[in-house]
């Protein structure tokens, strides 16, 4: 049985993550760590597992319990956590927040994207979990870069939840700014647009484009849809294309290339993501889809710990898609 340990546990991520590891048959939860509601019962805040859980949040870390402990933090809390705390070094870590997704010195975090990284995630003892956006947009520009074959500016459109803003109310979270409306934010500067590159860089050792993302505000509550143009040779046949994308994604435990255009719907509520592409010309249409709190960040964690452990990747994370 792998013991967790799970820390900032009151945002939409560590929900998830709780529901995930409850049903989770090789895993125990040995506390959920919350200063802000030690004492109170997890259903409290996350009232989805009324039933399910009779767990409270402490304000105590009981490393000595655990094997491994998922930081579910906002961004940049997971350094300034560990520069005040001392986690034992046979405990291994999995950070759902940006801190150590980009490779640099003395960084020993394994960037925790199976479908490039699934040999190294095994062997590590530290993952920075991947963005959301950024696992989107990757699962559908990987096989081209493994192919060497994005070789100009790559223009990217992707729709999120409003569940990617995280938990705290704010400005453009509140249900009667978000619903029925759009908005872009971050155009060309989205924080997660430097570890897409790494990524590509990383199957492609003369990537040197620009990624030319902007972000879209949806007005529904989960979920992420992303269209990526790359520019191709005209006489290509996409017939090889598509086996390029099935072939990449063979072996892949939860991505998968469809034939027919997809639907947002078809993976909300589960830990898939769908790819499809069409031509046009010297134009390759890539749109890829994800659950973000799911494949773009709980289900994507609980599936590397998994890997971790040595153990099925999908363990524990075999759902299912909302028809309607």
């Amino acid at each position: 049985m792998i013991r967790v340990g799970i820390i900032g546990g009151a945002g939409y991520t560590a929900g998830e993550l709780v529901r995930l590891l409850l049903n989770h048959p090789e895993a125990e939860i040995k506390f959920i760590n919350s200063s802000s509601n030690a004492g109170n019962k997890i259903t409290d805040v996350h009232e989805g597992l009324y039933g399910e859980t009779d767990l409270t949040f402490t304000d105590q870390l009981p490393f000595d319990q655990v094997d491994v402990v998922f930081f579910c933090f906002g961004h940049g809390k997971s350094r300034e956590f560990l520069s005040e705390h001392t986690i034992p070094a046979n405990v291994k870590i999995i950070d759902l927040a940006q801190d150590f997704r980009l490779a640099e010195p003395g960084n020993d975090y394994v960037y925790g994207l199976p479908e490039i990284n699934r040999d190294r995630i095994r062997t590590a003892q530290h993952i920075a979990n991947p963005g959301c956006f950024a696992t989107c947009i990757q699962v559908g520009l990987l096989p081209l870069a493994k192919n060497g074959l994005i070789n100009g500016d790559v223009s990217v459109n992707a729709i999120t939840g409003s569940t990617g803003a995280g938990v705290k109310p704010g400005a453009t979270t509140h249900f009667s700014w978000r619903n029925n409306n759009m908005s872009i934010y971050k155009p060309f500067q989205h924080q997660h647009i430097p570890e897409i590159k790494q990524s590509l860089l990383q199957l492609q050792s003369n990537f040197c484009s620009e990624i030319d993302f902007i972000p879209y505000r949806g007005d529904f509550p989960r979920g992420i849809f992303a269209t990526e143009v790359v520019r191709v040779d005209e006489n290509a046949d996409i017939a090889g294309f598509v086996k390029m994308y099935k072939d990449f994604y063979a072996d892949a435990a939860f991505t998968h290339y469809v034939d027919a255009c997809i639907d947002m719907k078809q993976v909300v509520n589960t830990n898939k993501a769908l790819v499809h592409i069409e031509k046009y010309g010297n134009k390759l249409l890539i749109t890829s889809t994800i659950d973000n709190l799911l494949k773009g960040a709980s289900g994507q964690a609980v599936q590397n710990m998994n890997l971790m452990f040595g153990i099925d990747e999908r363990i524990g994370l075999k759902l299912k898609s909302v028809a309607f």
